[in-house]
């Protein structure tokens, strides 16, 4: 049984020992988060927003509407390979600038949870994270689909190449690495800066990664925002990222390369 104390500690954990900017660094702080957010997540937030207008006013239910994930980038299947891969790097490329920024300002990889990587217990608690967020997570999708409140979720279009399920996985692992780094470790550090306290920089990561995953529609945005709310409250109480990195990278792969697998075999799977 889990004591009050316990419970109190995850509802309003402590907030590191972080130095506080001055009031006359805010400014620039907020210029920063902006600058960031605009090239990357935000704009993929406001992208999302547009994306479920459209199709809220397009006739029919959400569920009788489809949107892939990874779609094939051109017709020659060398020149898709390519380009595949550009977007992974574009990926990857948002994380190191993060990462970066934090650098800059003093922040070490390690005290943002990014020291060394310890295989066995991050890989035992990153999958552990996987299942408690994927398992419900997929019957909230089908829910959320049977009721129409969520688009029809189609995991990759990408054609039958010899390439396509190292791809899938490399988008995963590209997806994992630009959310968790830039929606929690910066966001959520930066915000500590500020003054925020735990609670409010948390809430504020959590419904960013929802707003960008609403072009598949509420389900979608709702069920991103728990995701959001377990893994950065996860990262807050231990200041570990890599168990995070490898969940959500899991998940990832088991949909991205599940689907290409099963798809034709299993009467579900659109």
């Amino acid at each position: 049984m889990i004591s009050r104390t316990t419970l109190d500690s995850w509802l309003r954990p402590a907030s590191p020992e972080l130095p506080v900017v001055p009031a006359k660094e805010r400014r620039g702080l907020w210029i920063e988060i902006t600058i960031v957010l605009l090239v990357t997540f935000g704009t993929s937030g406001l992208s999302g927003l547009l994306s479920l207008t459209e199709s809220l006013l397009t006739p029919g239910d959400l569920a009788d509407q489809a949107v892939a994930l990874n779609v094939a980038r051109a017709e020659n299947q060398f020149i898709d390979a390519a380009r595949q891969l550009l977007g992974v790097v574009k990926l990857l490329s948002w994380a190191a600038l993060g990462l970066y920024l934090l650098w800059r300002g003093g922040i070490s990889l390690a005290s943002v949870g990014l020291g060394r990587i310890r295989w066995r217990p991050d890989a035992i608690q990153g999958v552990g994270l996987a299942a408690l967020i994927g398992l419900p997570g997929l019957g909230f999708y089908l829910l959320a689909r049977a009721v129409g409140a969520n688009l029809t979720v189609v995991p990759s279009t990408i054609g039958d190449h010899w390439w396509r399920l190292p791809v899938l996985v490399l988008w995963a692992i590209a997806n994992s690495g630009a959310e968790e780094v830039l929606v929690v470790a910066y966001l959520v550090t930066r915000l500590r800066q500020l003054g925020w306290s735990e609670n409010s920089s948390l809430l504020a990561s959590a419904l960013l990664r929802g707003t960008y995953h609403l072009y598949q529609g509420f389900g979608g945005g709702l069920g991103n925002v728990a995701m959001g709310v377990v893994f950065g409250r996860y990262w807050q109480k231990t200041g570990r990222m890599w168990p995070l990195v490898i969940a959500h990278a899991t998940i990832d792969s088991v949909a991205f390369v599940g689907y290409a697998a099963l798809r034709g075999h299993v009467g579900w799977i659109p």
